[in-house]
């Protein structure tokens, strides 16, 4: 071991279990941060603001790389020191961040706005400062023992992970901060525990006062204006009744009497009745559903069917229905009212069924207690892989909010119940004759309804069916677009059904098989029938013309390419921009737009925290210093890129992105760590030729990827229906081989660098933190266009580019 190499630090167990400590916090803190952000702004500036506050990493790495002479004497105080700084920053800094103006949906065109986004980036990315400086310096003073510290940094994030994920089951997210805080506080006590046996009293009394303190007066949520809550909450009267809290979403319903709640998305302008009393019950502080209230009696629901969604009721009779995304039970009702058969509805939050059937159980009538009601608590697609029933009509109804759907939020959104392999499980659930009906908020210019329109043509001729568009119909009213897909051809009987429902309420025919074109755009007027030109259209040969000329983007999500809100398509951004005086913002896609300006900013600040410290540390430069640099950055990108694109892939499995987040993200890092444990003993064994380390764990990633980039779609389509924690071993034993060997090279590097250039350790460190921001952003982008497939392959490049430089 050469001098440099030594060893600053007293070898115990101590640093071990206080960097696991202080990277289960960073971690905890950083899925805490993503929560309150999608409760107080939207879920995408959550992301994004994350991913440039984890270059927090990179800022350590450049100043413990200046500071590299201060600090081979001071480990134990430093790492108190920063420990101590992230447990009462991590807190705070949320606080303060809270207090910043800024409104996300104007920062496309007020350009103040980005000085807060960068007042945020700058706040936020403090503690992880903190966080990161006690990780650096473990690398810095244990530079023998690289890859057990690095054992514990993953495996330490895998179990605040799965810590962080349980706790906010039970506690609020913005309580849970104190947890953060007193496990970095545990921290400071383990390493002042070395030197200064009686700290342990000290720093837990210090945490048993921050606890105490934060329980009490922990921050009150300041949420966005332009969110649906807040807006409600301005009602004179209204008021928060019930509230629930958990890792789906915050849960609040509202009451108010003075000024009744009335929602029936788009109501008939023919419509004489009006809604009962209701409830307003928000997710995240927007996307409302409704909690009606129901005695029995059916007469009160006659608004129901004063609804778009009603029109394929009207085309049965006593129809068996499965409701996806029941919510409060408004589409549950609806089918009562129109004498269904059976119902099975399916939700997936279980906190949402708690507040119907127990706390507002009177107040509902005791919905989902009915004797036609079946209730399951799951997510779409994966009850449909379980269940072998077939159904008269499948229903999914207004499943975001209005004011997120034109704002385009939900752009940076996978969603796997709108793809062409969604539509096509549909459709095998039908019965013969049966429908599929889906009902989403109008928007215009029309991007949603032709999009999913083209959607069913697809899933309908992968399903073999020749003359698709004869088993399609879309009506519209003032406000909402229901798409409605038959089982076999609509024939005359259905269409004059359909055509006498939009006429008694004057809704409006956009696409059934033969429609004439004045019998469009007759009710809601619009300057073109545009919606009937553009499904015509799509409906006709030489369909690709239109989905390639269109202003928006109207290719089919698939499974591969989850992303069916993404509507933005470069080549109209000069006419959107020309026309931001009239308003033509909003038809940018907020969330998008945030990545690209966030990736706009992180490339710049990513590359000077690299760059800097190199240009200070000119006069120590060591030979290869610079391919150690491609190879910690292509290592940063390529572990993120294989994560995130496997993260989306089991979602679909899983079923359920809570779990699935949680197992595979936690699978990844603790197996890693244990990989990054056997990185020396694997070393060992090419002792002669010590490339081929490195080069078989490349190898064995690319193979492991690549085979379950072919392979996985198949084994789902096997093991879909297996219960859920079947499917979740079955998940972490798929990841096992792949992340054991993903938390290899980044030891293996940094020892070598502990040989050759140990300066060099924190700037390796800080670039690999950089690089990982990037590639969180870079993986989102090329997801959105190319498919995770895309995102693999990339990844499996960058690794074989870091074998190549690390001779």
């Amino acid at each position: 071991m050469t001098p440099e190499a030594q060893p600053m630090v007293r070898v115990t167990g101590r640093p071990y279990l206080a960097v696991g400590l202080i990277s289960a916090a960073a971690l905890a803190y950083e899925i805490l941060l993503m929560r309150l952000l999608s409760i107080i702004q939207w879920h995408h500036f959550a992301y994004m603001i994350i991913s440039l506050a984890l270059l927090g990493y990179g800022v350590s790495g450049t100043l413990l790389t200046l500071a590299k002479g201060q600090l081979p004497h001071r480990f134990t105080a430093l790492f108190a020191l920063n420990a101590t700084a992230f447990a009462l920053s991590a807190p705070a800094c949320f606080e303060l961040a809270q207090r910043v103006p800024f409104n996300g949906l104007e920062l496309l065109w007020d350009p103040s706005q980005t000085l807060g986004l960068v007042a945020l980036y700058l706040i936020l990315s403090l503690p992880f400062v903190f966080a990161a400086n006690c990780i650096g310096l473990a690398f810095m003073g244990l530079q023998d023992r690289i890859p057990r510290l690095y054992q514990w940094d993953l495996c330490g994030a895998g179990a605040g992970a799965l810590a962080v994920m349980a706790a906010l089951h039970w506690i609020p997210p913005q309580a849970c901060l104190w947890l953060v805080g007193a496990a970095g506080l545990a921290g400071a006590a383990l390493i002042l525990s070395m030197h200064r046996p009686h700290s342990w009293a000290l720093v837990g009394a210090g945490a048993v006062a921050l606890m105490g303190l934060w329980s009490v007066t922990g921050p009150e949520l300041r949420i966005t204006p332009y969110k649906g809550l807040p807006k409600a909450l301005e009602i004179a009267g209204a008021r928060i009744v019930a509230q629930r809290s958990s890792p789906l979403g915050l849960l609040s319903v509202v009451e108010s009497p003075r000024v009744p709640l009335r929602y029936a998305p788009g109501l008939s302008l023919a419509a004489t009745g009006e809604p009962p009393p209701q409830l307003a019950v928000f997710t995240d502080a927007d996307a409302m559903s409704v909690i009606t209230r129901f005695d029995g009696a059916l007469a009160p629901l006659a608004y129901l069917d004063q609804l778009s969604s009603a029109a394929p009721y009207h085309l049965l009779e006593h129809p068996r229905v499965l409701i996806l995304g029941a919510g409060g039970g408004m589409d549950v009702l609806q089918a009562l009212h129109h004498g269904a058969a059976r119902i099975d509805a399916v939700e997936l939050n279980p906190q949402m069924v708690e507040l119907v059937r127990t706390r507002f159980a009177h107040y509902a009538g005791d919905l989902y207690r009915h004797a036609k009601v079946s209730l399951h608590v799951a997510e779409a697609r994966t009850y449909l892989a379980r269940s072998p029933r077939r159904y008269d009509l499948i229903q999914i109804s207004m499943l975001d909010s209005f004011a997120a759907a034109g704002a385009g939020t939900h752009a940076l959104n996978e969603n796997y119940l709108y793809t062409v392999q969604a539509l096509e499980a549909l459709y095998a659930h039908l019965r013969e004759d049966g429908y599929v009906a889906i009902t989403r908020w109008l928007k215009l210019p029309p991007r949603d309804a032709p999009k999913l329109f083209a959607t069913a043509l697809e899933a309908l001729r992968r399903a073999g069916i020749e003359r698709p568009e004869r088993h399609l119909a879309l009506i519209r009213s003032w406000q909402t677009t229901t798409l409605l897909i038959r089982r076999g051809p609509l024939d005359a009987a259905d269409i004059e059904a359909l055509r006498a429902f939009c006429r008694k309420r004057w809704f409006d025919t956009a696409y059934f098989p033969g429609i004439a074109p004045q019998e469009a755009n007759r009710y809601n007027v619009l300057p073109e029938p545009i919606f009937h030109e553009t499904a015509t259209a799509l409906a006709a040969e030489g369909a690709e013309h239109l989905i390639r000329d269109y202003k928006f983007n109207l290719t089919p999500a698939t499974d591969g390419r989850p992303y069916f809100f993404h509507f933005f398509r470069w080549k109209s951004l000069p006419e959107l921009l020309s026309l931001r005086e009239q308003g033509a913002q909003v038809l940018l896609d907020a969330g998008y737009f945030v990545l690209i300006t966030t990736l706009a900013q992180a490339l710049p600040l990513g590359a000077t925290l690299v760059l800097l410290p190199l240009a200070l540390l000119r006069r120590r430069r060591t030979r290869g210093t610079g391919a150690a640099g491609v190879y910690f950055v292509a290592l940063g990108l390529a572990f993120l890129f294989l994560e995130i694109a496997f993260i989306q892939r089991f979602i679909l499995f899983i079923g359920h992105p809570l779990y699935t987040v949680a197992t595979v993200l936690s699978g990844f890092l603790v197996f890693a760590g244990l990989g990054a444990a056997l990185a020396p003993r694997w070393q060992a064994r090419f002792a002669v030729r010590p490339q081929r380390a490195v080069d078989s764990t490349v190898a064995a990633i690319g193979a492991i990827s690549l085979a379950y980039l072919a392979g996985l779609p198949a084994l789902f389509g096997l093991t879909m229906a297996l219960p859920t924690a079947i499917k979740t071993l079955i998940t972490l034993a798929l990841i096992a081989p792949l992340a054991l060997c993903m938390g290899m090279p980044f030891p293996l590097g940094l020892t070598r660098l502990a040989r050759c250039a140990p300066d060099f350790i924190p700037w390796a460190w800080g670039i690999n933190g950089c690089a990982s921001v990037l590639s969180a952003l870079l993986a989102s982008l090329l997801a959105i266009h190319f498919g995770f497939a895309t995102v693999v392959i990339l990844a499996v490049g960058l690794y074989g580019a870091a074998t190549l430089v690390w001779r």
